[in-house]
């Protein structure tokens, strides 16, 4: 299970098989264990996400828009996280007291240069000064 930037969650075909391929799904959260769930639900229950498919190329990924529910129970959602789920009492959950493995997608890779570009330069790296702040390899003669 994936808990995306911004709080969509994703689950992979074999996770959204361990709740029977539901169609639409409750969240729960235990603030004392920092678990969080997901349930099978029909769509009358008032507090139910639609389950969308998230591959056009058939079934696949299902993506749960919870940015409301993640929001309000302070999930960080800064990076995008994979958690292995396991099945409680019915419910598929992760553990948040782990850190999970942040994802990086592949738009974030650098390219490779380009022949005859200029690198860019560093500031960091190659700033330098002759006399530094805070050095102070004068002596006091008097």
């Amino acid at each position: 299970m994936t808990i995306q930037k911004r709080g969509v969650i994703s689950l992979n075909k074999a996770a959204h098989d361990l709740v029977d391929n539901a169609e639409t799904v409750e969240l729960l959260y235990d603030r004392d264990r920092r678990v969080m769930a997901l349930r099978a639900a029909d769509d009358s229950s008032p507090h139910a996400y639609a389950v969308r498919n998230g591959s056009k190329r058939g079934p696949g990924q299902a993506i749960v828009s919870a940015t409301a529910f993640t929001a309000h129970y302070g999930i960080d959602t800064t990076a995008t996280r994979r958690w292995k789920p396991f099945v409680e009492d019915g419910m598929l959950c992760v553990d948040l007291t782990t850190e999970g493995t942040v994802i990086t997608g592949n738009r974030t890779k650098t390219r490779p240069p380009i022949e005859g570009e200029k690198p860019v330069e560093d500031i960091d790296a190659t700033a330098s000064q002759e006399d530094p702040a805070g050095d102070d390899t004068t002596t006091d003669d008097s």
